[in-house]
């Protein structure tokens, strides 16, 4: 997630929102939005990590409600290590993934390291009165989420050779898949708030939309939409260290309900990459947007809960 801050009149968005981008006002009618990210490998295959790590690149973008423009590549490689044959497959990867959201890569950075790192930043262009805030819900918006959750757990279990390979197979799937453009259909229905899914678990996102507001989230596991064997692996304490941490970090804003077990609780939690979308809309508007997302991405988008009057937590949990 790009965290952007700037000494600007102009300003609109920085680190202190916790906003998915940094907003530059450009026009009375128009502003500049700007994130960068990249990380190492979380898969073998240079094209897939490629391809992954641009879509999560441009997520930032979609989930402030805007259009990408163009893109830099910010690469790190050990050229001595390393084939540079492995290099042009990630940056190939990149390229045909920003091919696919009508962008053009347009330069970039590469530095040499012992690590290899890749990912992009990406500008973006979005008109003033459809900026889409990541904690601005409405009481009693419902709240959808884009694609399933548990790449974390997925990678984990691949490292530990415990995975299956339908199991890595739809975790690439999910995780090089863009989220969807908000802006055809942000015309005709009201999108409150939305924000990506990404290391911070879905709990932490959650929480990052009910700061600073006088409401709180009300979900149900049940509904969380879940990748396959997923819930199998949990139970096997197949759990990244990272997913740990983050409910470790969140639990004191969350009411669980007494039947949610450790390994749910983990899963809500578990650290994603290139995720889906947490969107907060009216029940109205929110038929009109599900049949807009699942008619443009092959994820079918759920309802998850709502926003209720705040509580003494930011997250309620049930488990019906």
């Amino acid at each position: 997630m790009s965290k952007l801050n700037f000494a600007n009149k102009n300003d609109q968005s920085g680190f202190e929102n916790f906003d998915d981008c940094g907003i530059y006002k450009i026009s009375d009618t128009q502003s500049i939005i700007q994130t960068v990210d990249f990380f190492t490998p979380i898969v073998d295959d240079p094209y897939t990590f490629g391809q992954i790590a641009a879509a999560n690149s441009l997520s930032d973008i979609y989930a402030m409600g805007g259009t990408p423009l163009f893109a830099l590549n910010i690469v790190a490689f050990p050229t001595q290590e390393l084939s540079l044959n492995i290099l042009s497959d990630i940056l190939q990867g990149g390229q045909d993934k920003c091919a696919e959201a009508n962008i053009n890569i347009l330069g970039g950075h590469s530095i040499k390291d012992k690590t290899p790192k890749f990912g992009l930043a990406v500008t973006g262009l979005i008109n003033n009165q459809n900026i889409i805030r990541n904690n601005t819900p409405e009481l009693n918006d419902v709240i959808i989420l884009t694609k399933p959750i548990g790449t974390g757990i997925i990678a984990t279990a691949v490292k530990k050779g415990v995975a299956k390979d339908s199991d890595s197979a739809n975790a690439i799937k999910l995780m090089s898949t863009l989220n969807s453009d908000l802006t055809t259909i942000a015309s005709k229905i009201k999108i409150n708030a939305c924000t990506d899914v990404t290391g911070y678990g879905l709990i932490g996102h959650l929480n990052e939309m009910c700061n600073n507001t006088k409401l709180s989230a009300k979900i149900n596991f049940s509904d969380i939409p879940i990748i396959d064997n997923v819930i199998n692996l949990a139970k096997n304490d197949i759990i990244p260290g990272g997913t740990k941490n983050n409910l470790k970090f969140y639990n004191s804003n969350i009411s669980f309900h007494n039947s949610i077990c450790e390994y749910q609780k983990l899963i809500l939690s578990d650290a994603q990459t290139s995720g889906g979308l947490l969107i907060s809309t009216s029940y109205e508007d929110s038929l009109i947007l599900i049949d807009y997302l699942n008619q443009n991405s092959i994820y079918k988008s759920k309802l998850i809960g709502e926003f209720i009057n705040k509580t003494d937590k930011n997250i309620l949990i049930d488990n019906e």
